[in-house]
Parts: C-alpha cells; sequence; structure tokens
C-alpha cells in the first residue's frame, strides 16, 4: 500500500568548502561545541546538502524539503539564498527556501526584496532576534518587518520557548494576517513533569491564535535518549491543541542524527497521527506544508 507522502519542513544545508566571500556557518568549525547541544562534531561533515539528505529521506516516502537558514554568521544573509537557488536548479526534489532577515532593522524591505529577487521559491524568514523582542514585550519593533511580511506572503518561523509564548500570541493577534510556524515546538529545555505542565499550558494557550501552525520537528534534540513513549505527550499535546490543519512536521536533519535515523523519526510521526483519519493525517503529512511553504 502506497503511503501518504510527506513534506519534511526543516533540513539544514552548508558547505564549509565554498569559496563566497559574504557566506559562513559560524556554529561548525571543527572543535566548537553548540552553545545548548555542546559537541555536535558527529555532524560536522565538510559538506551536506540536497543529495545528503535526500540519500537518507527518499525512502520515507518523502516528497519535498524547507530548508530553513543555517549559514549563520554570513555577511550577506541573501547569499545563503543564492546558493540555494543554484543548488535547487540540481536537486533530485524540490525544496523551498525560509531565510534570514533583520526584521527590526531598516534593511528588511531591502534584504526581503534581495532575496525574492534571488530565488521565486524564497518563502519566509526566520530571525533569532524576534525571540528576544517577544521577552522584552516591544512588540512595536517588529510591526513594520512583519508588516512586509503580509504583504508578500510570506511566513515567519518562529524560535519561541514557553516563557515568551504569551507574547507570541499576542504578536499572533496584533497581525492576523502572518502565517506564523512555531520552530521545533518551542525547543523544550527540560524533560521533567514541570517543565511538561508549563509547556503544555502555554502551548494550548498559543493554539488560540489560528494564524499560529506548530512545526513538529527537532524532537530528539532535546530528549536524546528518547523512546517513542517518552516523545508521544509531547507531540500528542501538539497535535490536540492545534489540530490537524494546523501541524506541519520537521526532521531538524542532519542536527538530529545525532540522536537517531531519518526512518526511525518520520515513521514515528505516522505512529502519532495513525488514530486520525486518513485526510487529517494528509494535511499534517504534506497538505499544511505544501500550502504554507508552497511547494
Amino acid at each position: 500500500m502506497t503511503r501518504t507522502p510527506i513534506i519534511d519542513t526543516h533540513v539544514h544545508f552548508w558547505d564549509l568548502r565554498n569559496s563566497r566571500e559574504n557566506l559562513d556557518w559560524v556554529w561548525l568549525p571543527p572543535g566548537l561545541d553548540h552553545p545548548i547541544l555542546g559537541n555536535i562534531d558527529n555532524i560536522k561533515s565538510l559538506r551536506y546538502d540536497i543529495e545528503g539528505v535526500w540519500a537518507e529521506a527518499r525512502f520515507a516516502d518523502v516528497e519535498g524539503f524547507v530548508h530553513v537558514q543555517a549559514a549563520i554568521g554570513s555577511a550577506d544573509p541573501v547569499e545563503e539564498t543564492r546558493w540555494l537557488e543554484e543548488m535547487r536548479a540540481e536537486s533530485p526534489v524540490p525544496f523551498t527556501i525560509i531565510g534570514h532577515v533583520d526584521l527590526t532593522s531598516e534593511a528588511a524591505v531591502a534584504q526581503l526584496d534581495q532575496h525574492q529577487s534571488a530565488s521565486p521559491v524564497f518563502v519566509g524568514v526566520r530571525d533569532f532576534a524576534v525571540e528576544p523582542t517577544l521577552a522584552s514585550g516591544d512588540l512595536d519593533a517588529l510591526a513594520s518587518g512583519l508588516n512586509e511580511l503580509v504583504a508578500r506572503g510570506l511566513v515567519l518561523d518562529m524560535d519561541c520557548e514557553w516563557p515568551n509564548m504569551g507574547s507570541a500570541l499576542a504578536l499572533a493577534q496584533r497581525h492576523p494576517g502572518l502565517e506564523i510556524v512555531l520552530e521545533h515546538i518551542g525547543f523544550p529545555r527540560a524533560r521533567d513533569a514541570g517543565y511538561f505542565a508549563s509547556w503544555s499550558r502555554a502551548i494550548r494557550d498559543m493554539a488560540a491564535a489560528e494564524n499560529i501552525t506548530c512545526k513538529v520537528s527537532g524532537l530528539a534534540m532535546t530528549d536524546p535518549r528518547f523512546t517513542a513513549e517518552s516523545l508521544r505527550p509531547w507531540v500528542e499535546t501538539c497535535f490536540e491543541a492545534f489540530g490537524p490543519d494546523r501541524i506541519v512536521l520537521g526532521s531538524n536533519w542532519p542536527i538530529d542524527r545525532l540522536y537517531s535515523s531519518y526512518d526511525v523519526i518520520m515513521n514515528l510521526y505516522r505512529d502519532y497521527m495513525s488514530g486520525y483519519p486518513s485526510q487529517e493525517q494528509g494535511k499534517m503529512l504534506s497538505g499544511n506544508a505544501r500550502r504554507l511553504y508552497k511547494l
């Protein structure tokens, strides 16, 4: 029986051998620990690209990907989009692009123009400065940049831990036309019962904004010795809070390869939603992602 295909909405590519002056990945040099995950040397190949992820994903019934900004430290964030557009021309499978824009900067409009000129599949923005702005409560600082995203039909991929989800809800309500995707279910930092209780309340409150979609991704990196049952309550809480119309899936590959294999993660997703009707499974597996990320 043919399975419903998956669109993987969270992968990262790099090429440490590149000679582009304005392109860099400051989190990947040998010997440098990740500020949250610690030692990630086991994934530090010189290059990881669409061919690499496709080799791992093609037997998991994946039909497309979304690349999320990875060239952190680049002098010109648009250079990543230019590089990805060149890669896309030779890609064995479709992918679209979430890039970096400084949404609080006067340069935001120019950067958006350049990203969209560089690639017809630039579909949204991830700006790590958004969460500190949420924490500060200064939502006005983001207003102009977010209004530009709405006008252009672009998605905001948003990092947001549970203590800042109240501000994220207020932000979504201020910009009802903005499609917001919560990355990595809020990137939980602990797995104890107290943390889960606080996180689950914040997730359910945040889901009140109908323009927020939850990206179920990055689960292994916050539970490195996970089991199917240790992840289940986190995933099922997201399914219940957001419903089948506002869930997308991501692998966070190759980061989560530190803790698992690709097929294991994708098969767990399928198992967790097995009790839903096939039409609703189709939305979560690929339909919602196809709409949001224009695949």
